[in-house]
């Protein structure tokens, strides 16, 4: 499936000890350059765990309650945890919920920036 940074998606996202996987929700955090020309995709997991927003600077809040969260297509307050990465082979992708606005997506930058040292 052909996907665009800031989708928010379904995907097939890994276990990070390698073994298994779970159906949950992404954002695409690659550039549409490489989304086109590569058959791999960079995703941010996004969890309905909500607890540590606040206390935890990896995580941004989606707040369905707003239009910029709304447009994410997500049904419960979440959030994006920029210490969850997984680069996916495209196929795993399993449909498009929504997408970030650019307010969300600015704030996703700078906490992998952030987070991986860049």
């Amino acid at each position: 499936m052909q996907v665009n940074r800031g989708d928010v998606v379904m995907v097939d996202f890994p276990f990070g000890e390698g073994r298994g996987s779970k159906i949950r929700p992404a954002v695409v955090a690659q550039c549409d350059t490489d989304n086109r020309r590569l058959g791999t995709a960079i995703v941010v997991m996004i969890t309905k765990q909500t607890a540590f927003v606040g206390r935890e600077p990896r995580h941004i809040l989606i707040d369905v309650l707003t239009e910029a969260g709304r447009s994410s297509g997500l049904w419960l307050q979440s959030v994006v945890n920029c210490s969850q990465i997984a680069t996916i082979k495209s196929d795993r992708v399993v449909r498009r919920l929504g997408c970030l606005s650019e307010s969300l997506m600015e704030q996703v930058s700078a906490c992998l920036r952030e987070g991986l040292g860049l």
